[in-house]
């Protein structure tokens, strides 16, 4: 299944998560879907994002194991139907809005809890959610800059070898 169409599974389904052990799950999947992303963009994404993406993969990998194994749902974890990620910006951008989301959820599961040890797994997965948004948002801003450098490229082959020749019109079609 497509990234985007994954992620906004994933946006649905913590959405619709009622009470601390579905937030949870919801968090925890949406961690490894990044996790997935990362790993695909790793293996198949363009080359000027693969560091990153393996990065982004790694970190989810630690993100999430600061939670609990929670109860999967009986689709099972839907980051392992992932099987390509069509428009990487997009994705990406997507991704950052879910995993941005779950930190949400997961303050109201901190703050919503008298259990001290469920409070500091939350805390840490909420650390573990904004590295990964910060890895989604740096390989976001890479893309912008090759974006740019490619712009700038095609408009130096338009202006021709010499650039853009400024000056008077006239005196180059031979009026004073």
């Amino acid at each position: 299944m497509e990234a985007e169409r994954l992620i906004e599974a994933g946006r649905s389904a913590l959405a619709g998560s009622r009470g601390m052990p579905a937030v949870m799950a919801e968090a925890w999947q949406a961690q490894a879907l990044a996790r997935a992303v990362g790993g695909h963009l790793a293996r198949f994404g363009p080359a000027e994002l693969r560091t990153e993406a393996r990065e982004l993969s790694e970190t989810c990998a630690l993100g999430s194991a600061v939670l609990d194994h929670p109860m999967v749902p009986a689709g099972g974890v839907r980051a392992s139907q992932l099987t390509e990620v069509d428009h990487v910006p997009r994705a990406l951008a997507a991704l950052a809005q879910l995993l941005g989301e779950a930190g949400i959820a997961l303050v109201g599961v901190a703050c919503g809890t008298e259990e001290e040890g469920l409070y500091w797994q939350c805390i840490e997965a909420i650390d573990a959610v904004d590295e990964s948004v910060d890895r989604v948002h740096g390989m976001l801003r890479r893309l912008a800059e090759q974006e740019r450098e490619h712009e700038q490229e095609l408009d130096r082959e338009r202006d021709g070898p010499f650039g853009v020749v400024h000056g008077p019109a006239g005196f180059v079609a031979g009026q004073p």
